[in-house]
C-alpha cells in the first residue's frame, strides 16, 4: 500500500519538473490556501488510518470541500477587502501541526 504512495510521489515530482506551471499572482494566495487545506485533509486521513477509523468517503469529501470552501472564503475576503487567507493559513497550519504531532505519537507508540 505504501508503494502506491511512493510511486505517486515520484510521478508527481516528475510531472512538476517536466510540465512547468505558473499561477497568476492574483490567484497565488487562493492556491496556497487550497494546497494547505488538501495537506490538512491528507494528514487527517493518515491519522485516521493509524487510529483505525479511516473512511474513504469522508476523506475524499473533506479533501475537496475543504479546499474549495477555503479558496472561496479567501476569494470573498479579497472582494470585500479583508485578508481572510491569513486566517485560513493560520488555522490549517495549526491543524497540520496538530495532526503531525498525533501521527508522531501514534507511530512512536507502536
Amino acid at each position: 500500500m505504501i508503494y502506491y504512495a511512493i510511486v505517486g510521489l515520484f510521478i508527481g515530482f516528475a510531472a512538476g519538473a517536466y510540465c512547468p506551471f505558473s499561477v497568476p499572482p492574483q490567484y497565488a494566495r487562493l492556491l496556497a490556501v487550497a494546497v494547505m487545506a488538501g495537506l490538512d485533509a491528507v494528514l487527517g486521513g493518515v491519522r485516521a488510518s493509524m487510529e483505525g477509523n479511516y473512511d474513504t468517503e469522508v476523506f475524499i469529501s473533506g479533501f475537496f470541500i475543504n479546499g474549495i470552501l477555503a479558496a472561496f472564503l479567501c476569494y470573498a475576503g479579497n472582494l470585500i477587502g479583508i485578508d481572510l487567507y491569513l486566517v485560513a493559513i493560520l488555522i490549517f497550519g495549526m491543524r497540520i501541526f496538530q495532526n503531525l504531532a498525533i501521527i508522531r505519537r501514534l507511530y512512536m507508540g507502536k
